[in-house]
């Protein structure tokens, strides 16, 4: 099996990034078949319950206000609403429901409120909750574990030495805050980065290093590819290479053998085939539904045939949990 560490060198890191891809997606798809449910896939679905109106400055984010694109600004959705977009993904075979709201941070506020009626709701459905709001501090960090909150995302999003390249009103120390104060809060942690951003090769394994090297590593990883907007800085950044992706994949599998990485934003760029590598090389999650946030996605229907067709099955809600609970009783 292989060893889970948290004392990755750069070097090392490195050294498994650049090895020859056909090497590197076999080493990773050998470590990806130590896991006993290596042809399971999570599928999440992701929900824009606040679109829009950002105050932030994030390069590649059409939900930022300063930025000019297609996307109308919308209030906070409705507890129902939400009820309903759960049910709905819940029926075309997700487990997993992430709420996001462009937002820069929490606040205490009846917003807030909502939002963990919303996360109550959710999980009264049998379906995991994931939130990505912004910045917490450790009490809103435990009032959403209290309102029964599986997991929150806060992606990396590149590394520390090219973050301020790519956002200014926040830094990443602020990042790795949030993230501390989830775990606190004994809440399962999101975070992953995306790849397409201009950064280099040398950004990329930082950006994993810092990941790896966490006390524990994140239970989910995302590797997004840039889906470029109109109307914001990045809207000319050219389309990543799909051995670009799956290098980024097989290496956080290496070197973080037990977490999920979930192949996210891009997807509706990518063929089948080159999603079959994705998952050869140790992806085990993806976000399926019309759409990511404000970005396109492959449908239900359509990642459904691709599973029949690659042989993959859908993970179960709570499956982590319920192995914890199995070896307990």
């Amino acid at each position: 099996m292989a060893e889970v560490r948290h004392n990755w060198t750069k070097e090392e890191i490195a050294e498994v990034y650049n090895t020859p891809l056909m090497d590197l997606i076999y080493r990773a798809a050998t470590i990806h078949r130590e896991n006993e449910d290596y042809a399971e896939v999570q599928i999440s679905s992701l929900l824009s319950i606040k679109t829009g109106g950002c105050p932030e400055d994030c390069s590649y984010c059409p939900q930022a206000a300063r930025y000019h694109t297609d996307v109308e600004v919308q209030a906070l959705m409705q507890v129902d609403q939400v009820i309903s977009a759960a049910q709905k993904a819940k029926e075309g075979g997700a487990s997993r429901l992430c709420m996001g709201a462009a937002w820069r941070e929490v606040r205490d506020n009846r917003d807030f409120d909502r939002v963990l009626e919303m996360v109550k709701a959710v999980n009264e459905l049998d379906m995991e909750v994931c939130c990505t709001l912004g910045m917490l501090n450790e009490n809103q960090a435990q009032r959403l574990a209290d309102a029964g909150l599986y997991a929150y995302n806060h992606n990396l999003d590149t590394s520390e030495d090219d973050y301020k390249r790519i956002i200014t009103t926040r830094n990443f120390d602020d990042r790795l805050n949030t993230i501390e104060n989830v775990r606190k809060a004994k809440i399962s942690v999101c975070s992953g980065g995306i790849v397409g951003l201009g950064e280099t090769t040398e950004d990329r394994i930082s950006m994993l290093h810092t990941l790896a090297n966490m006390p524990k590593h994140p239970e989910s990883v995302p590797i997004n590819a840039l889906v470029p907007v109109k109307g914001t800085p990045m809207e000319n950044q050219p389309r990543v290479p799909i051995q670009d992706m799956v290098r980024m994949i097989a290496t956080a599998r290496i070197v973080m053998p037990k977490s999920v990485v979930r192949l996210s934003a891009g997807r509706t760029e990518m063929s089948m085939s080159d999603q079959a590598l994705c998952f050869m090389a140790g992806a085990n999650s993806i976000f399926a539904g019309e759409k990511l946030l404000t970005t396109p996605n492959p449908t239900f229907n359509e990642d459904m045939q691709m599973f029949d067709i690659l042989g993959l099955t859908a993970r179960e809600s709570f499956k982590e949990r319920k192995k914890t609970q199995a070896v307990v009783s």
